[in-house]
């Protein structure tokens, strides 16, 4: 899989780590084995990731670069209308 946005493939990592910890706990309250594709493990994940998910979005964005972006003053220099001739 080819994250193209930026925040998303940074938080891969956070959301393995969330499915682990999910997978374990529910491992511990079952008192045996319980694969990370179990209905009641992708619940609680989803339940996880709506509550903390625009936080870790926010988080990493924050320690992103600014994207190279026109500034206002080099706007000038972008032509309004483009003639291609075919």
């Amino acid at each position: 899989m080819e994250a193209r946005d930026p925040v998303l493939f940074r938080e891969l990592p956070a959301i393995r780590k969330i499915i682990q910890d999910e997978t374990w706990l529910e491992g511990e309250r079952r008192g045996c084995y319980v694969s990370p594709y179990d209905v009641v493990v992708r619940d609680n994940v989803c339940r996880v990731i709506l509550q903390v998910g625009q936080q870790l979005r926010e988080s990493i964005a924050r320690s992103l670069p600014e994207p190279t972006w026109l500034q206002p003053a080099e706007w000038a220099c972008v032509p309004e209308k483009i003639d291609f001739e075919i």
